[in-house]
């Protein structure tokens, strides 16, 4: 039986040739780089993390990877403490060491390469309440590697947990891990809101009482949540994507507070453009989606294209000044650093 390739939207291509990576590499070559500037490193608060179960908190792990507390759930997205990716040793230690991650409910993955998913680092964090959730086409893979309690959704579905609604959302990107994978799983970003149960769907009011914390539907979204100032804001993690139109779709379906948008392995731009935004894009895709928090990611853990830490942040401090958009509206945080959320007040910490 042929496996199903997944797409981009519009059938937007990711492939290269291999002129076009003997080309790439051979720039390299001829690159200096500066990679003295490391993100800045701090403790994390680990008494309040295992504590809390009220707050909206985002701490940065490093590149893709978070730890987040949304509505009582413990969450981690594209978990890798890998110290290496391929070659390239970690540019830093991640912002919490993996034992004391607080036990968790839910990890989310954005597809199947190697720098968002790490097999050792899932075992390490999986336990028997946790649930994995995954692009669609991933799943089985997931389950031959012992991963049993597993979820894959297309996009637009969701879930819902406890008083978590969660979303899988488009991306543009691509995804392979083996020569003959390539694509045959999904990608995507996941956006978090607090469930409404005055939205309920008619296939969620039939569902049995057993399935009332487990649910999966493919018709979400099609309508803005409604705001809820004394609760978490929406949370949208983007995952890895090149710029696409899916933002704007995105930001006139859900009233996005938090957005957690890549800015590296951009460079080179004739190269990575339709798999990576560029800083810039990374703003005009924040500015579409109607979102009113940016933490930039993917970007100072791993050397996986020509861009450095530095570069990243200098260009998309740039941006934000000649697009007017407000320094207080984009938090760039260090790693193991947390960004709490006061619900009553709908304000950051």
């Amino acid at each position: 039986m042929p496996k199903i390739r997944y797409n981009n939207i519009d059938n937007v291509s990711t492939d290269k040739t291999l002129k076009e990576f003997k080309q790439w590499r051979e720039q390299r070559r001829n690159k200096v780089k500066d990679y003295s500037y490391t993100v800045p490193k701090h403790p994390p608060e680990l008494d309040y993390l295992h504590a809390n179960r009220e707050d909206t908190s985002i701490t940065w792990i490093g590149h893709s990877t978070f730890f987040i507390q949304y509505y009582g759930l413990n969450i981690v997205t594209d978990p890798v403490w890998a110290e290496k990716m391929g070659f390239q040793r970690r540019l830093g230690a991640p912002g919490i060491p993996i034992q004391d991650i607080p036990p968790l409910d839910v990890i989310l993955i954005s597809h199947s390469h190697y720098d968002h998913l790490h097999l050792a680092s899932l075992r390490k964090l999986i336990t028997a309440k946790t649930l994995l959730i995954v692009p669609d086409g991933l799943k089985r893979k997931m389950i031959r590697k012992g991963f049993h309690r597993c979820h894959e959704m297309k996009w637009w579905e969701h879930i819902t947990l406890g008083g978590v609604k969660i979303t899988f959302v488009p991306a543009q990107h691509w995804t392979r891990r083996t020569l003959f994978d390539t694509n045959t799983s999904h990608w995507g970003g996941y956006v978090l809101e607090q469930h409404h149960l005055a939205t309920t769907s008619a296939a969620e009011s039939a569902a049995t009482k057993s399935d009332q914390d487990h649910l999966s539907t493919a018709e979400s979204g099609k309508n803005k949540s409604p705001k809820d100032s004394g609760g978490p804001p929406v949370l949208y993690f983007v995952g890895d994507t090149g710029y696409f139109q899916g933002f704007k779709t995105i930001g006139e379906r859900f009233d996005i507070g938090i957005t957690l948008m890549p800015i590296g392995a951009y460079d080179p731009e004739w190269f990575m453009t339709s798999q990576h935004v560029t800083p810039e894009e990374a703003l005009q895709g924040f500015v579409e989606t109607g979102s009113q928090l940016m933490v930039p990611m993917h970007y100072g853990t791993f050397k996986l294209a020509d861009d450095t830490p530095k570069e990243a942040l200098d260009r998309l401090e740039v941006e934000r000044e000649r697009l007017g958009i407000g320094k207080e509206r984009i938090r760039v945080l260090g790693h193991g650093e947390t960004l709490r959320i006061r619900h009553e007040e709908g304000k950051q910490d």
